[in-house]
C-alpha cells in the first residue's frame, strides 16, 4: 500500500524495527559523527552557558536541565560533569531531565548516568515533551530537526512511497504547497511537526530557553538535501547507483542507516514565534561554542593536566570549531520564553 513519504521516513527511523529504536553506535565505529561524539567540550560549553544564565538570573538554580533525544546520554552527562567541575553544588539543586520516547534507550541512558554518576545525579525521564510540567528551564537537543519526518515537494507536486520503495510525485497536498511557496521552494524537503514541537515545549513551563544545533541554514536550499548515512558514507536518497556502479537497493537501506536532510531553520523559527517564543540568535556552530566559552574551558585544561592530555583534548575540540568539518557547517538556534516579557 502507498505511503505518504512523512508516514515512510517515520517508519524508517522509529517504527519497531526503525534506525532510532534500538541503541546504534555513533562516532567512528557507527554511521556518522555528532558534535558529542567528536569533544566532550560540547557539553562543557553548554554547561558554562547554563552556570552564566544562572549567574545572570535568567535560570534558578533549581531549574530543570533537559536534553531532547538524547540517545546514549552521552551529551547530557558531558553537562553534569562539566557542571560539577565548574560549579559543583549546583548538582545538588538543578533537575536532569531526558525526554526519550523509546524503552531500550531509557534504560541504556540510566544505566549510564549510574555508572558515571552513581547517586550523585538523579536522572528523571519522560516519552514526551507534553509530559514535562516545570517553572523554569534550559532544553537542549543536537541533531533533532533533522530526524523530523518530511514531506518530499517537486515543482507543485508532493511525494507517495510505493511497495517497492520508488517514490513517485503525483500528490496535491495544500499544507505542502503552501509552505514550499512560504520558503520559496520549488522542490526539495517540507519538515512535518515544528508547530506542535514547538507548541509543546510552550506549554511546559513558564521561562526557558532552548538552544539546538543542525546542519542546514536559515534559508531553504534549492533543491533536496535528503540523504541516507551508513558507515560514513553518504548516499543521496534519489542516487540510483553507488560509486563502483552498484544499483543502490533502498529496501536494504530501509530501517538499518540513518535518513536525514539539511533543516530549514526559517521554518524552525516561524514555528516558535508563532507559539509565542521569542527568537535569541542564529549563529554558526564554531562562533557559538567560542562565544559560550569553549576556550577558556580548553585554557583551564592546560593548567591542570600533562601536555600529551591537554593535546589530544585540543584537537578534538578543535573539529567542533574547525569551519571544514563541524564548525560552519552547524548551526546553532536559540530561544527564549519569559512570563515577564
Amino acid at each position: 500500500m502507498d505511503k505518504k513519504f512523512s508516514e515512510y521516513m517515520t517508519e524508517w527511523l522509529y517504527g519497531k524495527n526503525g534506525y532510532y529504536a534500538s541503541y546504534k553506535q555513533i562516532g567512528k565505529e557507527g554511521d556518522f559523527y555528532t558534535a558529542v561524539s567528536t569533544s566532550r567540550f560540547f557539553g562543557g560549553s553548554i554547561a558554562k552557558h547554563i552556570i552564566s544564565l544562572i549567574d545572570e538570573g535568567f535560570l534558578n538554580k533549581d531549574a530543570v536541565i533537559c536534553e531532547i533525544g538524547a540517545h546514549h546520554g552521552y551529551f547530557l552527562a558531558d553537562v553534569v560533569q562539566f557542571i560539577y567541575t565548574l560549579r559543583p553544588e549546583l548538582l545538588k539543586s538543578l533537575k536532569f531531565v531526558i525526554i526519550e520516547r523509546f524503552d531500550k534507550l531509557q534504560e541504556f541512558q540510566r544505566n549510564y548516568f549510574q555508572e558515571s554518576f552513581s547517586d550523585a545525579v538523579h536522572l528523571t525521564h519522560y516519552k514526551s515533551l507534553s509530559e514535562l510540567k516545570c517553572e523554569n528551564a534550559f532544553f537542549i537537543a543536537n541533531e533533532i530537526f533533522d530526524a523530523f519526518p518530511c514531506e518530499l515537494y517537486y515543482k507543485g507536486k508532493t511525494a507517495r512511497v510505493e511497495d517497492n520503495h520508488n517514490v513517485e510525485f503525483d500528490v496535491d497536498n495544500k499544507w505542502v504547497d503552501n509552505k514550499a511557496k512560504k520558503y520559496h521552494k520549488d522542490r526539495g524537503e517540507i519538515a512535518l511537526g515544528y508547530e506542535e514541537f514547538a507548541k509543546e515545549m510552550q506549554a511546559t513551563c513558564d521561562k526557558f530557553e532552548f538552544m539546538s544545533f543542525d546542519y542546514g541554514e536559515m534559508q531553504a536550499r534549492p533543491d533536496f538535501s535528503l540523504r541516507v548515512y551508513k558507515k560514513h558514507d553518504v548516499i543521496p536518497f534519489f542516487q540510483k547507483e553507488d560509486e563502483n556502479g552498484k544499483q543502490i537497493n533502498r529496501a536494504e537501506l530501509f530501517g538499518t542507516t540513518d535518513i536525514t536532510y539539511d533543516v530549514t531553520f526559517e521554518h524552525v523559527k516561524d514555528a516558535y514565534e508563532e507559539a509565542g517564543i521569542k527568537f535569541i540568535e542564529f549563529k554558526a556552530q564554531m562562533v557559538a561554542l567560542v562565544d559560550m566559552g569553549i576556550l577558556d574551558l580548553l585554557e583551564m585544561l592546560k593548567e591542570n593536566v600533562d601536555e600529551k592530555i591537554y593535546k589530544q583534548e585540543l584537537e578534538k575540540a578543535k573539529m567542533l570549531i574547525m569551519p571544514n568539518f563541524l564548525g560552519e557547517r552547524f548551526k546553532m538556534i536559540r530561544f527564549r520564553k519569559d512570563k515577564s516579557t
